[in-house]
């Protein structure tokens, strides 16, 4: 691959975010191949690689269960954001339900520290039975990014054109069936790259997860690399090779699906 002269003003302002962005997963693939000792010394590449770190970590948590319990919930919980957002994104815009306000204040509702929410969200969980299980973290995460997806998802009903639903509804149509079949099928880049979104921000997601479950069965993957630091020693190497095993389902995901959310950060629609 040859670059043009005209392309190196180009190229030198990527390469530093190019740094930017791999040097911490690089580091993070260094330090999965370190001893303890190693990791101590400083240096960026291990000066004795080992292979002992990636079987460890999984024998020290259950990290295949917890990977297993961030992909279900979060999966879910994006499925539920979904089901309750698209709908109601389509009615403050196309119906006018709820003026101009609900929107802002839907989003306005993001911006307070998650916390704030502790201690309530809390006491709800443990009067409804939820606490400790899978269910309670999908709704809680579910209910939680419904602000994101109606900032996501707004973008794309915009653009749609009035003119085709205008049409159905002289057809006899209903709302929700112009939602579901005219609506839906135009604007499925939009949607998917929101579930992409919503449901690695659920993936993520620590501070309710380590609040709200108490056993491996239901601990979720931020919360199982948390249990690598000890009272007086912190296993870096595999909490390195967790973190890598980790991250892996995110970036397939991102790999595979980058054109839908690259469009849906983009705030726009696919041509």
């Amino acid at each position: 691959m040859t670059i043009n002269r005209s392309d190196i003003p180009l190229v030198a302002a990527i390469a530093p975010v190019f740094v930017f962005f791999t040097l911490p997963i690089a580091y993070l693939v260094s330090v999965s191949f370190k001893t303890k000792d190693d990791v101590l010394s400083g240096h960026f590449l291990p000066t004795s690689p080992t292979l002992d770190n990636w079987p460890a970590a999984f024998e020290a948590a259950h990290l295949s269960g917890f990977i297993a319990n961030s992909v279900a919930v979060s999966l879910l919980a994006g499925a539920l954001t979904l089901l309750l957002t698209l709908p109601a994104a389509y009615a403050v815009l196309r119906l006018g339900i709820g003026g101009k306000w609900l929107g802002d204040l839907t989003l306005s509702s993001y911006m307070a520290p998650p916390i704030v929410a502790l201690i309530p969200l809390f006491y709800l969980l443990k009067a409804a039975g939820l606490l400790n299980t899978h269910a309670g973290l999908v709704m809680l995460y579910g209910f939680a990014n419904i602000p994101v997806a109606f900032w996501l998802l707004t973008p794309f009903l915009r653009r749609m054109p009035l003119e085709i639903e205008q049409a159905a509804a002289l057809d006899g149509a209903g709302p929700l069936r112009i939602l579901v079949h005219i609506v839906v099928p135009i604007i499925v880049p939009g949607i998917v790259a929101t579930l992409i979104i919503v449901s690695v921000l659920a993936y993520n997601e620590f501070l309710f997860a380590s609040a709200f479950t108490f056993s491996d069965e239901t601990r979720t993957l931020p919360v199982g690399i948390s249990l690598f630091q000890g009272d007086r020693l912190v296993n870096f190497g595999q909490m390195a090779a967790a973190s890598l095993a980790g991250i892996a389902p995110v970036y397939l995901v991102a790999l595979f699906l980058q054109r839908y959310l690259v469009a849906g950060l983009a705030h726009g629609g696919l041509k």
